[in-house]
């Protein structure tokens, strides 16, 4: 007889604990520019800024990419 209790917190065991760390996405409301994170967006009930505007723009991170000539 197999326990079966048993073996699903084995499969628990053995779930993905080195997943990538997720970064928190910064986004800013276009009319007032009030910078919200992601998690505090996916809390409320809908998308929308204090000053009642529903569209955000995504802050891009400060550091400039440079890639070298071939």
């Amino acid at each position: 007889m197999v326990d079966e209790s048993n073996s699903e917190m084995n499969d628990a065991e053995f779930t993905d604990d080195t997943a990538k760390p997720e970064f928190d996405v910064i986004y800013s409301c276009l009319r007032c520019n009030t910078k919200v994170s992601n998690s505090e967006l996916s809390r409320l009930p809908e998308i929308k800024c204090i000053c009642g505007f529903r569209v955000f723009t995504k802050v891009r991170p400060p550091i400039a990419k440079t890639v070298k000539a071939i």
